[in-house]
């Protein structure tokens, strides 16, 4: 696929990341309290307008003592873990590709839960003018498809719903991937700047209220339910963290059960509490829009999590030989992993 505009610099990222690790890892860093010689308070990156996972554990009791920092909001998932592994941030979250990427290019972090994922009620869908002449997978040759970011979920997701409705890889090249801001997106398709739109969660619903577009495809059709993208830390802090890694891994998962079981309306209901109660002049008008967090089982992560993007990875150089998904997480510190303890 063409890509219009290039990712942000990996290899700038691992350079920082390696030479704060040389000068003293997190726990020698002096941000956030500290217990003993575990660090307590973990510096993020949020999301406007959203409830983050470790934000709604932390309103739900489950951090303990362990409290979280905000820092600011993020713009993509690659950018969020790029912040992790240069010690801007104590953790970050991006889809499953981004994050081997990142392992690959030698950033010392691993995933440790899965945070976001599709099911029959959160996906992403992929979508056209309702009078589009696109009807199938060779008609987006030569066409603009417009994503949140460069080299992250999206492209994966495309990536593999061509190939696995035959196109070369020379066809799929001619695919031009044109990032956008989410919240730009719609519009875009409706204006006839980009051809195809990515839209998810709220915008995906806010669209079809207001009709006008169809869905071409979406990836909860492509896969069936799954998990996107990992919470990565950084391997100096885990290892000098352990008991604060596993209090914040068990949390999320906690946090990812009690969305999964808890009814909708009181969902959306202690989302809109933190929206409102956190100061950062933000709008709860798209939280009528939850459904369902979309991570299977407590956020455990799994092989399969890595290696149903592996023809992608290999096509896209990102991993030059057979995929080793056990190098890029642990499900050690998450207790609700079954059984206990596995990696």
């Amino acid at each position: 696929m063409k890509l219009h505009l290039p990712l942000l610099s990996v290899a700038a990222a691992v350079v920082l990341a390696l030479t704060v690790s040389g000068c003293g890892g997190a726990a020698e860093a002096g941000q956030g309290a500290q217990t003993g010689n575990e660090i307590t308070e973990l510096r993020y990156q949020g999301w406007a307008n959203q409830v983050t996972f470790p934000e709604l554990a932390e309103d739900l009791g489950y951090l303990g003592d362990v409290k979280l920092k905000w820092v600011g909001n993020t713009t993509s998932g690659p950018q969020d873990i790029q912040s992790a592994a240069t010690n801007q941030t104590d953790f970050g979250g991006a889809f499953t590709g981004a994050v081997t990427k990142l392992i690959e290019a030698g950033a010392p972090v691993k995933g440790v839960i899965n945070y976001y994922g599709a099911d029959e009620k959160n996906f992403s869908g992929y979508y056209v003018k309702a009078d589009s002449a696109i009807k199938e997978p060779r008609d987006l040759i030569g066409k603009k498809i417009a994503v949140n970011t460069l080299g992250a979920h999206h492209e994966a997701v495309i990536n593999t719903y061509l190939t696995k409705n035959g196109l070369s890889q020379d066809e799929i090249k001619q695919v031009q991937l044109v990032p956008l801001a989410p919240n730009d997106t719609e519009e875009a398709i409706r204006r006839g700047q980009v051809d195809v739109g990515t839209l998810g969660g709220v915008l995906q619903d806010r669209t079809i209220e207001a009709g006008g577009l169809r869905s071409l495809f979406n990836d909860y059709e492509l896969f069936g339910t799954f998990a996107g993208g990992q919470i990565v830390l950084r391997n100096d802090f885990i290892e000098k963290n352990p008991t604060t890694t596993r209090t914040f891994t068990t949390a999320i998962a906690k946090a990812l059960k009690w969305a999964t079981e808890t009814p909708r309306d009181e969902v959306i209901a202690r989302y809109t509490k933190i929206i409102e109660s956190r100061g950062r002049n933000e709008s709860t008008a798209n939280l009528k829009f939850w459904k369902s967090p979309g991570v299977p089982e407590n956020g455990v992560v799994k092989d399969e999590d890595f290696t149903r993007w592996e023809a992608w990875l290999n096509s896209s150089g990102i991993v030059k030989d057979k995929l080793t998904p056990s190098k890029y997480y642990t499900n050690e510190f998450n207790e609700l992993a079954a059984p206990k303890g596995q990696p």
